[in-house]
């Protein structure tokens, strides 16, 4: 079963369970796929999937700041919730040791020393982490430690 399959039996799960913040986002996030399958004309494969996934978590992570910022603990919890369940879809997250080891690696391949090549490593390491749910804030604050930036 595709990614893609599981999203709509679990909606039809959420469905018949009357979870309504559960099928809110499982529906939003079967639009995201949806909509991104139809800009690249084409079923999306599990991986592409994933990364739709991730783009509407980091949203998620983005907006909970700004309404936290704001004052707004509605919107937080919603958002919070909307994140919990978009996260069950998404690969184990990187551990630290992963991202440094990684970071390493890139560092050693590309030969950077100084905190002018970090977009260079940054290009290099994600790859790496490509099969892990890697934060690119996380690993760029590991590429800039080990670079001493």
């Amino acid at each position: 079963m595709t990614l893609a399959e599981k999203v709509n039996t679990d909606i039809a799960a959420a469905m018949k369970a009357r979870d309504a913040a559960r099928l809110s986002a499982l529906r939003m996030m079967k639009a995201a796929i949806t909509n991104k399958g139809v800009e690249k004309g084409h079923d999306l494969d599990d991986a592409e999937v994933v990364q739709v996934i991730g783009s509407l978590v980091k949203q998620r992570r983005d907006s909970i700041e700004q309404f936290a910022k704001a004052g707004r603990t509605d919107l937080v919890a919603k958002e919070t919730a909307e994140m919990a369940v978009l996260a069950e879809y998404l690969p184990p997250s990187a551990t630290g040791e992963q991202i440094d080891a990684a970071v390493a690696a890139a560092i050693a391949e590309t030969g950077a020393s100084t905190p002018k090549d970090v977009g260079k490593v940054m290009k290099a390491v994600m790859p790496k982490l490509a099969g892990t749910n890697a934060d690119g804030r996380a690993v760029n604050e590991a590429v800039r430690r080990k670079l001493g930036a």
